[in-house]
């Protein structure tokens, strides 16, 4: 405390009546912003900025509906959102302009004295006071959520790093936990009662009274205690009698002691000889804090002035704070100076919601001028100068004299804007006359046909740009995808880290072969965890199922930044100045690695088109199919050329790359032999080079050169341009270039290739055993030079013909640009362009395999992972597997879901310019449990999965709250639950997905996407559309439906995903009753009615409290089983009263909705 400390300010505090003597209550520093708050009686709170005292705020903590009670403010917490009050028998929170957060009461709020923040930090709030409950409030609900029992009554409250320091109102002192308010230890310092405390650090500091000759006394000592040790420490004796204690709140070990009379004294506790004494011009001294800054005191004497201490220049309340809102003063309005020469624009205009009568009408306003035409930079290349400018050969397609319309350019560049959200459209929809409006709209929003070759243009256009997700308050849910693709082919979300992908699995999804072994693959008994090609097995089925809506690949790109080690460079985050091109080559080859380990890990569950395709009269193996498809198979020969020795070695490949020949001028024409893509593909396959290595035989390195002698060539053929020069850009900008057939010859160890015209005379003479390849794709590099998004990126140009079930004679190509997808024409698919399309990777697949299917998997597939037990020990088991005798899931069957996730990246979000928050990228959750329950049969409403997923991903929010998950759920050494990877859980849904059962819970779209899954509708019941109006624009919660309809409480303290996947099942039930018995509408209105009263919550009880637990175990065969959950049965459950469906019986049936006597649901 510096030399200059002296009364910065003194200032009386008002009463709301002359007549009243004031009485301060409470006083405090804020932790935020420049703030000084005092509590009076009358539950007055009064707030005062900066080093003046300046009067801030001032407002009342009492409710109007809670009667005259007059209260005084005991205690101050302070949050980012507010200030916490409390008094006798309320808290209450408000902004610090004095608007109210919320204002509670409670029936056991009797007498409260204190509060402390809890271990969540300023999210929660222990009260406590003269008597016998603590009670637990969360503050951003502003609810009582917790009580606790305790014997001692408390007075203070203040909290350490480990600990809430409770003073009791006899003179001793708890340590409680944070987290569950046991008592750790007891200390009692004083032994009549304790007047002040304080704790800062590890040490805990008391004045307090003692019983002299039948009355309270100030003991004249300070008594200190180490947290650390958790022992008393020698007291610092202080004759003047402390009546006010506080510690520095940088110098921990600083003590400021206070008596009544203003006397000051600032010692050190761990060396009482070092004291300064300092006398304050005062009264009889009433209440005492010091600012968290250590620069500022606040004192209140009994006659209500409040006193501010400190030096004059440093005066502060807290080292870094926030800056407090003041109201704007009115902006004085400029005098006008009117004359002749006043414009009449100076003059403010009213706002007018209805069309003017002076606006003109759209057809009367004409565009002036044209934006510049943006040259080519090839085109400006070929130019030559002279005298009067540049002159060359006219190649844009233009006639002499001709002016290109640049204005319609320009308007067609900026038409690919992000569409309304869903939640806006179905507003509308509502809103306006009928549904013709809404076909207008979507009529105005398709996309135009393009007329021209858009390949050929200057700059990319828009349908090539890159594509964004615009995100509303409801999430990605809300954006409407359908806008940007108006076919039945699926999309791919680009919001998800690594997503560049996307174009590859697009173009490996319409390659039949590869999608072949992929599928079959997924369909075997491959649990592996880790396995790229179960994963591409599991993404191709998505989109198949998908029929033109978006899906996303998150749990492939999961696996593969699990297993693509840092050198390969596959990541994005690892290497974000690498080119996409060069990356996602990287990839292609990495993927055909793992479709080669994978394929050959396992036996597929049917290789007919295989052996079809092959003529294989035999069950071939996994490694003859997987030479037959993918490998390139060669070997390499090495040669010395200075000693002449060679050698061999072998050069399979699974990805081959071209290789451009040097561009050299004929001398005799002068130009430069015309290079074909054959040409460039069979240096790439047979790879002459000349590079220095070590030779054995001259034992040292010397020049060796290395060829490739081909022995077969692959069913798919896959290649990487692997274009670096301008040269090569050149040769791929020429019309025609990339032929979409090819043939390919393999003999005596060369590999020959054909195309065009050559190809065709070599059909016709039939005498080499040519292999026909169609091309499949391609994978495009897309460098924008011009819009709001700049940068690289890649998209899919395919030929879905080759993929369809029956044959096209003309081509099919659209554009896959990750979530938008159109069809193009042949010529814009392979014309391509030097300044901002080129390709990347290529996919040829032999043209006898097009069109060719294999759906034998779908009745090959392995079920085993359904029936086996993999839950130990048997008291811990949540759920009973199927039986796989009695309960075999079918079509017919129908199972209940609901999942639990955690969350584990925080949402990105920027203010934009309007001062508005955006979201650039949402909160990303992964799959943390997933329950499955029966929904026939005797045990109805039995889980038969119940997987916690060990996560491998950093998991930024538990979300307990909601998903009832915690970090011990999901951890493999205290984890009490089945922890299965996700691999797992995951194969157990997709394999009931493809045996036809039918999902039933509640918001399954949300579900879906988090395991990310497909799942068709004819194969979801979703009880948040069977119980919705879509007039209503309002879909109804789980547990509101559960207590109106079923007169059952869930959810009361969190989530259990077997409690909401039986209580979804239940509202089905109800469902089929009102639709059976024709009351459905009515019920519905009533549902909205009843919502609209109760703010569609389901009522709570203020005095209820439910001890939550984890979900119980199964109970052995001899006892019924019960309710997993607390239930409030006011009236006829959804049990079994339900029309009769289906016939036969067991699992995959629906003869009847009585539960056995053995469910859950009984």
């Amino acid at each position: 405390m510096d030399a200059d400390w002296a009364e910065a300010k003194r200032l009386a505090f008002h009463t709301t009546s002359p007549d009243e003597f004031p009485r301060v209550t409470a006083l405090a520093f804020d932790t935020r912003q420049e703030l000084l708050w005092v509590g009076a009686n009358e539950h007055r709170v009064v707030s005062y900025y900066g080093p003046e005292l300046i009067r801030y705020t001032a407002f009342v903590t009492k409710s109007p509906h809670h009667g005259p009670q007059e209260e005084p403010v005991y205690q101050f917490l302070f949050n980012d959102k507010g200030v916490i009050t409390l008094s006798k028998a309320s808290i209450h929170m408000a902004m610090r302009r004095g608007m109210a957060i919320f204002h509670l009461r409670h029936p056991d709020m009797q007498d409260l004295r204190c509060m402390s923040f809890t271990s969540k930090g300023a999210n929660e709030v222990l009260v406590a006071g003269f008597q016998n409950k603590m009670l637990v409030v969360d503050v951003s609900k502003g609810e009582v959520v917790k009580q606790v029992p305790t014997e001692h009554h408390y007075r203070f409250m203040k909290k350490s790093s480990r600990y809430i320091c409770a003073a009791t109102r006899t003179g001793g002192v708890d340590m409680l936990d944070q987290a569950t308010f046991a008592i750790i230890k007891t200390w009692s310092p004083h032994r009549s009662s304790l007047v002040d405390i304080d704790v800062q650090g590890d040490f805990v500091v008391t004045c307090g009274c003692s019983l002299k000759h039948g009355q309270n006394t100030l003991d004249p000592f300070l008594q200190i205690y180490d947290l650390k040790n958790m022992a008393p420490m020698t007291p610092m004796a202080y004759p003047p009698l402390p009546a006010h204690v506080r510690l520095h709140p940088r110098m921990q070990s600083t003590s400021i002691i206070l008596t009544q009379l203003g006397q000051m004294n600032i010692g050190d506790i761990l060396n009482s000889g070092a004291n300064t004494v300092r006398y304050l011009n005062t009264g009889l001294l009433a209440m005492f804090e010091i600012a968290s800054s250590g620069e500022a005191i606040a004192l209140v004497d009994i006659d209500g002035y409040i006193h501010l201490w400190g030096s004059p220049s440093k005066v502060r309340f807290n080292d870094v704070s926030l800056p407090t809102q003041f109201p704007e003063p009115p902006k004085p309005v400029d005098p006008l100076n009117w004359s002749v020469e006043t414009p009449l624009s100076s003059i403010g205009m009213p706002f007018y919601r209805e069309m003017l009568s002076s606006a003109l009408p759209p057809d009367l306003i004409s565009d002036v001028g044209a934006p510049p035409k943006q040259w080519d930079p090839a085109f400006l290349a070929t130019l030559k100068r002279n005298e009067f400018g540049y002159f060359g050969p006219n190649t844009l397609g233009l006639r002499r004299n001709q002016v290109e319309d640049t204005r319609a350019i320009s308007k067609a560049d900026s038409s690919f804007q992000a569409p309304k959200f869903l939640s806006e459209k179905a507003r509308e929809m509502v809103m306006s006359s009928g549904p013709s409006d809404l076909s207008e709209t979507e009529a105005e929003q398709a996309p135009e046909q393009a007329s021209e070759c858009e390949s050929l243009k200057a700059v990319a256009p828009a349908m090539y740009r890159n594509v964004e997700i615009k995100y509303s308050k409801f999430g990605v849910d809300d954006f409407d995808f359908g806008h940007y693709n108006k076919t039945r082919y699926a999309g791919l979300e680009n919001h998800i880290a690594n997503s560049y992908a996307n174009s590859l699995l697009q173009l490996m999804n319409y390659t039949p072969l590869l999608r072949n072994m992929a599928l079959q693959h997924a369909a075997s008994a491959c649990l592996i965890d880790g396995c790229l090609l179960c994963e591409l097995g599991y993404i191709f089925d998505m989109l198949q199922k998908a029929e033109g809506s978006t899906c996303h690949a998150t749990n492939l790109l999961k696996t593969l930044k699990s297993i693509a080690s840092p050198p390969l460079g596959l990541l994005e985050e690892e290497f974000p100045a690498k080119p996409l091109a060069a990356m996602v080559q990287d990839l292609n080859r990495f993927l055909m690695e793992n479709i080669k380990k994978g394929y050959r890990s396992i036996q597929p569950a049917s290789t007919a088109l295989e052996q079809t395709l092959f003529n294989m009269n035999q069950q071939p193996t996994p490694d003859s199919l997987v030479s037959k498809v993918l490998e390139t198979s060669a070997v390499t020969h090495i040669k010395c050329v200075n000693c002449k020795a060679e050698s061999t070695r072998p050069g399979t490949s699974y990805v081959n790359g071209l290789l451009y020949p040097p561009q050299k001028l004929n001398p005799r024409s002068g130009r430069a032999p015309r290079t074909i893509f054959s040409q460039a593909l069979k240096m790439g396959v047979e790879l002459e080079t000349t590079s220095k290595g070590w030779c054995h035989c001259c034992q040292r390195y010397q020049p060796l050169q290395t060829r490739r002698t081909i022995q077969s060539a692959p069913a798919v053929l896959a290649i990487n341009t692997q274009i670096s020069l301008q040269e090569h850009k050149a040769l791929w900008a020429t019309p025609g270039w990339l032929p979409e057939e090819i043939g390919v010859i393999v003999d005596q160890g060369q590999f020959f290739c054909f195309e065009g015209e050559d190809l065709k005379i070599h059909l016709q003479r039939g005498v080499h055993n040519m292999a026909v390849y169609s091309l499949v794709g391609m994978v495009v590099d897309i460098e924008e030079t011009s819009g709001p998004n700049k940068r690289a990126h890649l998209v899919a140009m395919v030929n879905v013909a080759h993929s369809e079930e029956t044959a096209s004679e003309e081509s099919q190509w659209h554009l896959f640009n990750d979530f938008s997808v159109r069809p193009v024409s042949s010529a814009e698919a392979l014309t391509f362009n030097q300044g901002w399309k080129m390709p990347s990777v290529l996919l040829y697949q032999l043209k006898a395999a097009n069109n060719k299917t294999n759906t034998d998997w779908k009745t090959r597939l392995d079920k085993s992972v359904l029936f086996k037990d993999l839950i130990s020990p048997a008291d811990r088991r949540t759920c009973v597997v199927l039986d796989e005798a009695t309960e075999k899931p079918g079509p017919e069957t129908i199972v209940a879901l609901d999942t639990e996730f955690v969350s584990v990246k925080q949402s990105e979000i920027q203010m934009n310019s309007d001062g508005e928050r955006e979201t650039i990228r949402p909160m990303s959750h992964a799959l943390a449990r997933v329950s499955v329950v029966r929904g026939h049969g005797e045990e109805e409403g039995e889980a038969f999965i119940d997987d916690y997923i060990a996560i491998k991903e950093k998991v930024v929010d538990y979300l307990t709250l909601y998903s009832g998950i915690t970090e011990d759920d999901l951890n493999p050494k205290t984890s009490k639950h089945n922890l299965v990877p996700l691999k797992v859980a995951y194969k157990k849904l997709w394999v009931l997905l493809n045996l036809g059962c039918k999902f039933l819970g509640h918001g399954l779209k949300q579900d879906f996407r988090v395991i990310n899954i497909q799942v068709p509708r004819a194969q979801v019941i979703d009880t948040i559309e069977l119980f919705y109006l879509k007039a209503r624009l309002r879909k109804l919660s789980l547990a509101f439906l559960a207590w109106h309809l079923l007169k059952e409480d869930i959810q009361l303290e969190t989530h259990d995903s077997i409690e909401d996947a039986r209580t979804a099942l239940k509202l089905y039930r109800k469902y089929l009753e009102f639709q059976d018995a024709g009351i459905l509408e009515p019920i519905l209105e009533d549902i909205y009615k009843v919502g609209r009263t109760y703010n569609f919550r389901p009522p709570r009880k203020e005095d209820q409290v439910v001890v939550r637990t984890d979900t119980p175990p199964i109970p052995p065969e001899t006892t019924a089983a019960g309710p997993s959950t607390p239930l409030r049965r006011l009236g006829v459950g959804s049990g079994g009263n339900g029309p009769a469906q289906g016939s036969g019986g067991g699992f995959g049936s629906m003869s009847g909705f009585t539960p056995g006597t053995s469910s859950p649901l009984r």
